[in-house]
């Protein structure tokens, strides 16, 4: 009788077809539910990057400031790729671009006409938003955008 009942449990091993079908619902379940998430927080997370960018930007144009009291020569000689600039002197990990803002992550466009009281930049990010920061000394002090940023102006919005 004993072997009979191990007879048969080895003609019924493995799973039936409706077990296997509640295992793939239930993973198809936990990726419906995963991957909205993920994706949201990629999206966060090159935002953050290229707002760090500007951060970090604008505090090495502030540093340029305060040894030279203008802005006006920040970013000559920006080129993409070249150290040439005080910019890219004082930070080195950051990119600068004079000119209007294109499709390039990790990389800083600086209004090409900084006057002596005012800088402009821009930085997009790989989600394709672009975020700009605006320094005046003489007032209102930074301000921080995200809307329409691609033409250099004034930004506002906050980020």
């Amino acid at each position: 009788m004993l072997e009979r009942f191990w007879q048969r449990r080895k003609d019924e091993e493995g799973f039936t077809l409706i077990e296997l079908m509640v295992v793939v619902l239930i993973i198809g379940i936990l990726i419906a539910i995963a991957l909205p998430t993920f994706l949201g927080a990629r999206q966060r997370a090159q935002n953050r990057a290229a707002q760090s960018n500007l951060r970090n930007a604008i505090a090495a144009a502030k540093t340029y400031y305060v040894d030279d009291e203008t802005y006006a020569s920040f970013a000559a000689g920006a080129v993409s790729g070249a150290d040439a600039s005080p910019a890219e002197s004082i930070e080195p990990s950051l990119d600068f671009v004079l000119g209007a803002a294109s499709a390039s992550p990790n990389q800083v466009f600086v209004n090409p006409a900084p006057t002596v009281t005012e800088i402009n930049m821009v930085a997009y990010s790989a989600s394709g938003t672009y975020f700009c920061i605006y320094d005046n000394v003489t007032g209102p002090g930074t301000a921080l955008g995200d809307n329409n940023a691609v033409a250099f102006g004034t930004c506002t919005g906050g980020w």
